[in-house]
């Protein structure tokens, strides 16, 4: 098919009716995700996650028969909890990949841990001290969100404590679950990465309190001595939170690397993506003015409502900012960007609707060529859905209507004039698939009705959110972005709140004048004296005194 297709276009360039370029299109069905989404491959992980852990604990002391049966069953359990209640995560076998190779990394580094300790003869309240007990729940709660944390956190600690000597093994269970659930609980919403340091220094605090109360850190011996004192008690502190630190530090090194390999992006990468300096940015504060200051209305308005019903509040921001970036093939068409003429006046309908349409396109093009999140690129394709371009649409219906009576009146044939399609206007789809991007598409249609508003008030504000909102409702263009009836209720409130807000009436200030004119002056007709007038009569007046 790739010779037919070349064949084709080389024969649309003879022709003079394609100039030979193709346009880029995303990878979406491309080799790379077909694996991504392959259910044999998913068994095969799950097959695969099964035999590594169960090879990685039977080398340990405690393997027996019965300790083996017991392993078996917790496997079995983690692996139907993780498909059952994280499918999200269960549907991409990038996300099984690193849920089921953060918990064997995580349990081969307390197994090298534990062989470091033996090896170096440290003390025994060292010993669960100097574990990388947060790094698995780390990861993934800031990868994946806190729920996945809170899964690598039970089960990594379940699994460790079956390759625990059984005199340790409770102490293990609940030092590791506490630390995992400290380091879940830390690292909600990270925008920064200073605050998986914060988050491992408060592992570490974890680490000894619970120390603390298993008499794994015992301070009957510490007396007024200081060298005591600092030997039973402050060594382990700091082994404690210099563990945590480090834990903290290489969790933030490895995230890039880790957000490049699984297609995944967190806050602390949308907050580096929402700074404004971006060159299609700069761009379009150039060549589109009136498409920037839409799109950091539509920015506003998306972000209060994705945080008001728990959506990703900082990429709908993110998204909002770019996605009209197709606009600045052709600003001047879109009527923000108009300072006078209209060049739609020169134009048919369907060929108006097939530039307003083409946009979408064109910011995909765009998108790609500079290499944006693949998240953004779908925001940019969805924001319109399938959706009509109803003012040219019904201005070719006019006219064609216009058409027929002309033709009537004048004895002419009707049935030979050109239908109007209405495919031909409508947007090329795909309707929006998140909750994001349909927050999205409702702000954008929202700020730019509400430009029409002439004498804004809450009423008309709340009467044209509730209208927008049902119109996309009842066209189907929200079936598929999984916001439910009470989310759109909250949203509704929210874009009419933040509206009021944008648009709220100013207080019409007077020229300036003064009350009370000095003696000399007086009023003219009983009438105000303006500044400027007041100031020109004050300067003649001097003039005469002297």
């Amino acid at each position: 098919m790739g010779l037919v297709d070349v064949i084709k276009r080389w024969r649309l360039v003879q022709q003079g009716l394609s100039s030979g370029k193709k346009r880029r299109t995303s990878s979406g069905d491309g080799p790379f995700e077909k694996l991504d989404r392959s259910l044999a491959l998913r068994g095969a992980l799950y097959l695969g996650f099964a035999v590594s852990l169960l090879s990685l604990l039977i080398g340990t002391e405690s393997a027996s028969m019965g300790w083996l049966a017991i392993a078996g069953v917790i496997l079995v359990c983690s692996l139907a909890i993780f498909h059952l209640n994280h499918q999200s995560s269960a549907r991409r076998n990038g996300t099984v990949f690193l849920v089921f190779g953060g918990i064997l990394t995580h349990l081969w580094l307390v197994r090298v841990a534990c062989g470091f300790a033996d090896g170096t003869a440290l003390p025994e309240e060292y010993e669960f001290l100097i574990l990388p007990l947060a790094f698995a729940p780390m990861v993934h709660s800031v990868l994946l969100g806190q729920r996945a944390g809170v899964y690598s956190a039970v089960f990594v600690s379940m699994f460790g404590a079956l390759a625990m000597p059984a005199d340790d093994r409770w102490s293990f269970l609940a030092i590791s679950l506490f630390c995992g659930l400290i380091a879940v609980f830390a690292t909600k919403r990270v925008r920064k990465r200073g605050r998986l340091l914060r988050a491992g220094f408060w592992v570490g605090v974890g680490a000894l309190l619970v120390d603390l109360l298993f008499v794994k850190i015992s301070l009957d011996s510490v007396g007024l001595d200081g060298s005591a004192l600092w030997q039973n008690f402050g060594k382990p502190c700091l082994v404690a939170l210099i563990t945590g630190l480090l834990t903290g530090l290489f969790v933030g090194g490895i995230l890039p690397l880790l957000e490049g390999v699984f297609g995944l992006t967190t806050e602390i990468s949308w907050l580096e993506l929402s700074d404004l300096n971006h060159p299609l940015l700069r761009r379009m504060q150039i060549e589109a003015p009136g498409t920037f200051h839409h799109s950091l209305i539509v920015a506003s308005l998306a972000e209060s409502a994705a945080e008001a019903i728990g959506a990703n509040a900082l990429m709908s921001r993110v998204c909002a900012y770019f996605h009209d970036i197709g606009k600045l093939k052709k600003p001047e068409y879109f009527i923000e960007n108009q300072g006078g003429e209209n060049p739609h006046d020169g134009l048919t309908p369907t060929m108006s609707a097939l530039i307003i349409v083409a946009h979408v396109k064109d910011g995909v093009d765009m998108a790609i060529k500079d290499k944006l999140n693949p998240r953004i690129l779908e925001v940019i394709r969805e924001h319109h859905g399938d959706s009509l371009v109803y003012y040219f649409y019904r201005k070719a219906r006019e006219r064609l209507l216009e058409e027929e009576n002309r033709g009537k009146e004048e004895g002419g044939e009707v049935d030979d004039l050109p239908k109007v399609d209405e495919k031909s206007f409508r947007y090329p789809g795909p309707i929006p698939q998140s909750r994001e991007s349909g927050i999205i598409s409702l702000a954008d249609a929202i700020e730019s009705a509400s430009r029409a508003i002439s004498k804004p008030s809450p009423g008309r504000i709340k009467a044209l959110v509730d209208e927008i909102v049902f119109k996309r409702v009842k066209d189907g263009q929200l079936d598929a972005c999984g916001l439910t009836m009470s989310e759109l209720t909250t949203v509704r409130a929210v874009f009419s709140k933040t509206l009021r807000s944008m648009l709220h009436a100013r207080i019409e200030y007077p020229k300036d004048q003064v009350e009370d004119p000095p003696s000399g002056l007086g009023t003219k007709g009983g009438k105000m004296v303006s500044v400027n007038a007041l100031e020109k009569a004050r300067s003649q007046k001097l003039k005469s005194d002297r």
